[in-house]
């Protein structure tokens, strides 16, 4: 049996508003606010514990270690922990901020995956991403790396390549900007891959409001990797109006799963084009049909989709085959999104069977809903076997990892608190509890 698996990431003890992310509005909007890292915590476990009570397959991946003590070193801040904090902080506190950066959390831009149906040599393929636009997720790539590969550390299953080259040609914001669509999760699929820019072609390089992270050539670098056929694979390209207005990648614009593609009308350049190369794809893989629906700006203007996240829910197709989609609670509260997950559900044509608004909001407040949170990986039953079987959701971990929020989180975290000494020894023996309970390798993960 082949199924997918929603690995989540763990919200970190440092997680906090800073608004280091140039063109999510939602982390500009929310810079200096107090954030609580033990609600948003709670607020993961709950959305790990919602879709595995529906029978789908649910792991989790680690926060990131921080603060990231090596990029202060390389920035010039020299001797204890404690001294590089306050020296950083006295220079820049945006510096701290971002060697405090708890990022990692959104999974999705963990890395771009393609399960062993679509793959050359019949291995699942893992891309880390190397998210180099931005210098705070830039020093996640080393750290993800290495936690893929203690989990999917079987090279007779798995292939965890290392991050692209850093460099503006291959910028690369991993799964948040791909999407994998299939008959069946084992059966063959069509991987879309989704940039904003390339630095080839004059003609597909597009200066705005806000930067274009992913480009063209990082996609093909990676469906070359993954041993993706060319009759497989899509590269379109995101819609430059969408990014101006706040879609920093494309999952808040459209999402898609097995033989379902959500798209708002303004999300891609040639949309029409596009979705015809997809459907050509499609019909040469599968004689089922793919359901494919277009929802237009009068219906969901683009500022609301963008407000609601409405495309960043998660789509997931249940054993009866029709899809539970797992919205954040803004769309109940956005008008115009609110009436679209009405009609997607009452529509017969539309296989969505159930809605289910969760409250995720200390992670929407820096510009990440539910699907920013899970990393898709597809497995069967050898490959989930041999895979590092700590990290699989069940009720004990749920437990485990419940207890280890409330023994170690603060309730509340405001930008001037980064500066307590005492934040850096309650993050790091947070890290090493959790390490304990996942059964990975902390001297490893540190990139020190």
């Amino acid at each position: 049996m082949i199924r997918e698996f929603n690995f989540d990431g763990l919200v970190g003890p440092t997680h906090n508003y800073a608004g280091l992310s140039h063109g999510n509005l939602a982390s500009s909007k929310n810079q200096g606010q107090i954030a609580s890292p033990k609600l948003a915590a709670l607020e993961g476990l709950a959305k790990m514990r919602f879709v595995a009570g529906l029978g789908i397959g649910q792991a989790v991946l680690p926060p990131l270690p921080r603060p990231h003590l090596r990029l202060l070193r390389e920035l010039g801040f020299f001797g204890s922990p404690t001294q590089m904090i306050e020296s950083a902080y006295r220079a820049d506190p945006s510096l701290v901020a971002i060697a405090y950066s708890a990022s990692s959390m959104w999974t999705a831009n963990a890395a771009t995956v393609s399960p062993s149906p679509d793959t050359g040599d019949g291995r699942v393929h893992f891309t880390p991403a190397n998210l180099n636009t931005l210098l705070h997720r830039s020093i996640e790539a080393r750290q993800t790396t290495e936690v893929l590969q203690q989990i999917f550390a079987d090279e007779n299953h798995f292939q965890v390549h290392s991050p692209l080259p850093f460099g503006s040609a291959m910028s690369d914001e991993g799964a948040a900007n791909h999407t994998r669509l299939a008959s069946e999760h084992g059966a063959a699929g069509i991987e879309i891959f989704t940039y904003g820019r390339s630095t080839l072609d004059a003609s597909q390089s597009v200066p705005g409001k806000f930067p274009a992270r992913q480009t063209r050539e990082s996609c093909q670098a990676i469906a070359r990797r993954h041993q993706l056929g060319a009759s497989r694979t899509v590269f379109v390209q995101q819609n430059p109006q969408a990014i101006d207005a706040g879609v920093f990648h494309n999952d808040v614009i459209s999402v898609g799963s097995a033989d379902l593609l959500l798209a708002h009308e303004m999300a891609f350049v040639d949309q029409h084009k596009m979705i015809a190369e997809i459907r050509d794809a499609w019909a040469q893989l599968s004689e089922t049909p793919l359901h494919c629906f277009e929802i237009s700006n009068a219906e969901l203007p683009l500022a609301d989709a963008v407000s609601s996240y409405l495309f960043n829910s998660q789509l997931l197709k249940t054993d009866s085959g029709s899809f539970v989609m797992v919205c954040p609670a803004e769309c109940q509260t956005v008008a115009p999104a609110a009436r679209v997950l009405e009609r997607l559900v009452d529509d017969e044509a539309i296989p969505i069977s159930r809605v289910q608004c969760l409250d995720l909001r200390q992670s929407m407040r820096n510009g990440g809903g539910p699907a920013c949170l899970r990393l898709r990986v597809v497995l069967s039953d050898l490959q989930r076997e041999s895979a590092k079987p700590s990290v699989f959701w069940n009720d004990k971990l749920d437990q485990q990892l419940t207890a280890w929020v409330h023994s170690h989180y603060r309730e509340e975290l405001k930008p001037e608190d980064l500066r307590d000494p005492q934040l850096i020894d309650e993050s790091f023996r947070a890290q090493e509890a959790l390490c304990r309970i996942l059964q990975l390798d902390l001297e490893s993960i540190l990139d020190t």
